[in-house]
């Protein structure tokens, strides 16, 4: 088969599209067919170095596909069935993953980081980590929802806890953990006030249910979300920027705000007036990707027709530096898939 492989770290230049063995089963394994893949931000840092990674490795953490064949422990599935991956990485068995905080786990890691990924024409993966395709989706939007639903779904509800009443800013809506925050909240019936970088960014975040859209780059962010809120701050900050936006995202949250992140794609550095956290008795989250039980109410939210995945643009894997490059720009609108 053909996959997407690094053997060195780096540009885009170190992406190849090469022929490598196919893989081998293992009991409790179904060997997938790629249709689609998706790419994330972890692609990226991957490529161009997070320590420990083991070279050379297959990139991709999101794929959707058909079972070309069942071990003789798969039970759950057969030949045929239409599926997307899991990409997060368990045991299944130990305290933590029985009580269904699966990023808990301490084995837990993640496809085209810890292991071989998705970036390819066929990969083996455990039943655990397999769920039926929505029906009323194709393979390239499939391939796009589990790791970003996961974790927006994480992020808001396990973790923010929000609820109906709440008002929730989500900074870079246009990135696939972005657009799946603004329709995860506005599915609950929060109002959402949702940032992208530019105007036609800004449009497609009303068009996806924000009720303002602002441009991060020259919009008033603190003076809008004051007007709109009458000065009272939002109950939640939907981050994952990091530095470039943290000290307006402390300023807009207001009396018992929570502010969640999974990123700091901007920089890890930030600093906190600590007399505002604990005189408006606000909260800091962090958050990790999600759980067995995230991905399953994505999963029923998309069945629903209550969200969907927002796919930006298509790509071949022989084209995956060009993928990458459009990733690496912040051009897309959603996610950016790629097709065998």
């Amino acid at each position: 088969m053909k996959a997407v492989r690094i053997h060195e770290h780096g540009g885009t230049d170190v992406l190849v599209w090469e022929e490598i063995s196919d893989p081998v089963i293992k009991p409790d394994q179904a060997l997938v067919q790629i249709k689609a893949a998706a790419l994330n931000h972890l692609d990226i840092w991957v490529r161009r170095g997070i320590p420990g990674i083991s070279l050379p490795m297959i990139l991709g953490s999101d794929a959707a596909g058909i079972i070309k064949k069942v071990g003789r422990g798969v039970s759950d599935f057969t030949v045929g069935d239409a599926v997307v991956i899991n990409p997060l990485l368990f045991c299944g068995e130990c305290e933590v993953c029985n009580d269904g905080r699966e990023n808990e786990c301490s084995s837990m890691g993640i496809f085209g980081e810890s292991t071989d990924g998705t970036n390819c024409e066929f990969i083996a993966v455990n039943q655990r980590n397999l769920r039926k395709k929505p029906d009323n989706i194709d393979f390239e939007s499939a391939a796009s929802f589990p790791l970003a639903g996961q974790t927006a779904y994480q992020m808001l509800i396990n973790r923010a806890q929000v609820k109906e009443s709440d008002t929730v800013l989500v900074w870079g809506s246009s990135s696939g953990v972005g657009s799946f925050g603004l329709q995860i909240a506005k599915a609950i019936g929060c109002k959402v006030i949702a940032t992208g970088g530019s105007t036609a960014k800004c449009k497609q975040a009303s068009d996806l249910g924000a009720d303002i859209s602002l441009n991060h780059y020259e919009d008033d962010i603190s003076g809008a979300v004051k007007d709109f809120t009458n000065g009272c701050g939002v109950d939640v900050v939907f981050e994952h920027s990091g530095a470039d936006t943290w000290d307006i995202t402390m300023k807009i949250l207001g009396k018992h705000g929570r502010v969640v992140t999974c990123g700091a794609t901007t920089g890890p550095k930030v600093s906190i007036d600590l007399r505002y956290i604990f005189f408006k008795q606000q909260s800091i989250l962090g958050s990790t990707m999600g759980n067995v039980q995230a991905l399953d109410a994505v999963i029923e939210l998309i069945a629903t027709a209550k969200i969907k995945p927002i796919v930006d643009e298509i790509f071949s894997m022989k084209k995956i530096a060009d993928a990458h490059t459009h990733l690496e720009n912040s051009n897309q609108f959603g996610k950016v898939v790629l097709i065998p």
